[in-house]
């Protein structure tokens, strides 16, 4: 049994916690963590990034305990009743999308997969690169295999797209690291932010499981080293469009189909009766396709096709270049028009609101409603301070004309699937119509069409992100807001167009469209604060905060937009652990607040800096900067902008002291001020930070050694947690109470 003071037990309680600060929850366990560590030194010692710093703070904390037993004691029962976490989910194993359903050939790249998989583990990890030019059928092949040998992966079998495309399209480890532990059923508030916390909990995870790992679309070996996993159950296929120099793989390379199955499988996409009704055309197009599946899916409408559409010779630019034209030349206007304007942009994906948006005609301004009331003033920005938007386009078109375009886009193979009632291009069909766009439409037209989709997106996020989190001032009102969400709908809505609003992001800035690109930067929050995008927020903050304000804005409008994006560029750095970067956006948005005149962002950004102090267990440091926000927020007066949120605001900023004193060691003054927050929290009625409070203050009479009087304290926490289906704070709050009662 391990001994649970050893520097080995130590290092990994800490290192769990560290990775584990997605929610409140991991963060109050690595307070308590701070707080055993300064009775073992004797005084304050920062928090430990990785690594050897999390071994030298390792060996205080067990030098301590080695001399003042009551700690190791304490540490034991911290340490053994921390929440587990649910861990994966429970809906089944995960599997992967549907293969196609017209396969031939591929019998030897088959083989040498199975041989892969089947290889006899020897400590090296199974990984095979399946790679081939575009429309070749790498996804294809890929997804037969693994539909053939789903028995032999019994925990499942999980698909991640890497969109490796070009360098700029291709994700990042944080992200994709994300979604596989997504796609492993991992709980949003139990995923680390950081791309160190998200790689390591996916090895943990996988280390004992039986499951087939799909990386689609690799960029390079270097996206994929970090995914790999010396796990001997896991087998790893990666598909790519070329070889991956680097990449410790067995190499499946996929050439163009024998003559026999290419047209095999045009007589199953187009139907036997239709290759023997054209048969001179069809012997046109196998050239022309030069065995590329995808040219053959393209190929198979065009034996319907009468004239000179579908014929032509072999095409220097390769297959799916002249099919891709093929297709696009059977057409009518209308589904032209629209498969030329929604390539203009590198949408993630596309749907009937995106080809409405791209197509129809900016909608007139409605004329301005009648005010709104609204119960608190701080709820509704000064209108000097948060001017009109430019006019959305119409929030509800006509689904009918674009749904029945986008099928046909579909059937004629021009753009694929990407979930339900979504699609997406191959890139080389998006640069050939992003081409023709370019030269049928013209300049303007363009460059009108795409502002239709950033002014869409943009409307539609702000909509979303103020129905997430109607009660926060850090989430503009919407100019035309929409049909009532509920916050979970609204939350849902945010979730599902988030990679389409980071490209309108980078779009509206292309354009230089810095009131967009705000407006959609701004709307990020709901998706930091409730789903930890952080690693994708990060890029697009920093490209809304690089565009200059434009001539005639006033200056407060510009300043607080910038705090408001560096305010939430911060929080984000914080989570992924970039704290001095942090600091210095907490700082520049403070100074930036305080320059517009607005007292509650100014106070807000200065508590901001005051809790990342606390997650570095710099006590006296976090408690200074708590007391300034408490100043700042007393000059409010009532009437002013944000005095409604102190009836909240300020009880926070009480329990955060309290926490700040709690880690410093001063636990007397602490108890005092964590009472005081119990009961301004009782007094307003919020029984949530009531509960959490009276969790911190159990949690400091344990800390003190008074285990006896933290422990009605917790159970009342528990009480009103439960009520309030808590998960999280519960578990956390039920581990306070183990404390309580361990020997």
């Amino acid at each position: 049994m391990t001994d649970p003071v050893s520097l080995a037990a130590i290092s990994g309680v800490l290192g769990a916690i560290g990775m584990g600060m997605a929610n409140e929850v991991g963060r109050s366990a690595w307070e308590t963590a701070g707080a055993l560590v300064r009775r073992a030194a004797g005084r304050e010692v920062r928090a430990p990034g990785r690594g050897a710093e999390v071994e030298r703070v390792a060996a205080l904390l067990r030098e301590g305990a080695a001399r003042d037993p009551e700690l190791a004691r304490m540490w034991e029962r911290f340490a053994s009743t921390l929440p587990a976490g649910s861990g994966p989910g429970s809906a089944g194993a995960p599997r992967l999308p549907a293969a196609t359903r017209h396969f031939t050939d591929r019998r030897p790249a088959l083989r040498l997969l199975d041989r892969e998989a089947d290889r006899r583990f020897d400590g090296r990890p199974r990984v095979a690169l399946l790679h081939g030019p575009e429309g070749i059928g790498t996804t294809a092949t890929a997804l037969y295999w693994g539909s053939r040998r789903a028995e032999d992966f019994p925990d499942g079998q999980v698909h991640v797209d890497l969109h490796g495309w070009s360098s700029q399209s291709a994700l990042g480890p944080a992200v994709v690291a994300g979604r596989l532990l997504r796609e492993l059923g991992l709980p949003v508030e139990e995923t680390p932010h950081g791309a160190d916390g998200r790689l390591d909990l996916w090895r943990r995870l996988v280390a004992e499981l039986r499951l087939l790992v799909v990386l689609d679309h690799a960029y390079s070996a270097a996206q994929v080293r970090p995914l790999l996993t010396s796990a001997p159950g896991v087998f790893t296929l990666v598909t790519a469009r070329h070889p991956l120099p680097g990449l410790d793989a067995v190499p499946v390379a996929l050439g163009p189909l024998a003559a026999k199955d290419a047209r095999r499988l045009l007589t199953d996409f187009a139907g036997p009766q239709a290759v023997a009704a054209a048969p001179d055309m069809a012997k046109d197009l196998l050239v022309r396709c030069a065995g590329s599946p995808y040219a053959l899916r393209t190929a198979a409408p065009l034996l319907s096709v009468h004239g000179d559409t579908a014929r032509g010779g072999a095409d220097a630019a390769g297959p799916v270049a002249a099919l891709t034209e093929s297709a696009y030349r059977a057409l009518d206007s209308d589904a032209a028009r629209l498969y030329r304007l929604l390539a203009l942009r590198d949408w993630p994906h596309v749907d009937v609101r995106t080809a409405a948006w791209a197509t129809q005609p900016t909608a007139a301004p409605a004329p301005d409603p009648a005010p709104a009331l609204d119960p608190d003033p701080a709820l509704d920005p000064d209108p000097a301070l948060d001017p009109d938007p430019a006019p959305d386009p119409a929030p509800d078109p006509d689904p009918a004309p674009a749904a029945a375009l986008l099928g046909l886009l579909a059937d004629r193979g021009l753009l694929e699937p990407a979930g339900a009632e979504r699609y997406r291009f191959r890139p080389a069909v998006r640069r050939h119509a992003e081409l023709l766009a370019r030269h049928e439409d013209g300049p303007y037209a363009c460059a009108e069409s795409v502002a239709r989709l950033v002014r869409g997106y943009a409307g539609l996020a702000e909509d979303a992100a103020h129905q997430a989190l109607p009660e926060s001032w850090r989430v503009p009102r919407p100019a035309r807001p929409g049909p009532p969400l509920g916050r979970a709908g609204a939350l849902g809505t945010l979730v599902r167009e988030a990679a389409n609003v980071f490209e309108a992001v980078q779009a509206a800035a292309d354009a230089g469209d810095r009131a967009a690109a705000v407006r959609l930067a701004r709307a990020l929050w709901p998706l930091q604060l409730k789903t930890g995008r952080h690693a994708e927020a990060v890029p697009a903050l920093r490209t809304a905060l690089r565009l200059p304000a434009p001539e005639g804005e006033p200056p407060a409008t510009g300043l607080r937009d910038r705090a408001a994006l560096r305010f939430q560029l911060a929080m984000s750095l914080t989570e992924l652990g970039a704290h001095a970067e942090a600091e210095t956006e907490f700082l520049a948005a403070a100074e930036d607040e305080r320059t517009a005149g607005h007292i509650r962002g100014h106070a807000s950004a200065v508590e901001a800096l005051g809790l990342l102090r606390l997650r570095q267990w710099a006590g006296p440091e976090a408690l200074a900067l708590f007391d300034r926000a408490d100043t700042l927020y007393g000059t409010i007066a009532p009437g002013e902008e944000g005095h409604a949120d102190l009836r909240r605001a300020r009880p926070l900023l009480v329990r955060h002291r309290g926490r700040a004193l709690r880690v410093d060691g001063r636990f007397g003054e602490a108890i005092a001020l964590l009472r005081t927050a119990v009961g301004s929290f009782e007094e307003i009625g919020d029984d949530y930070n009531r509960a959490r409070a009276l969790t911190d203050l159990a949690e400091t009479h344990v800390l003190a050694a008074a285990p006896a009087a933290a422990l009605p304290l917790i159970d009342e926490a528990i009480a009103l947690l439960d009520a309030q289906q808590a998960e999280h704070p519960l578990a956390y709050a039920r581990s306070v109470r183990a404390r309580c009662v361990t020997p």
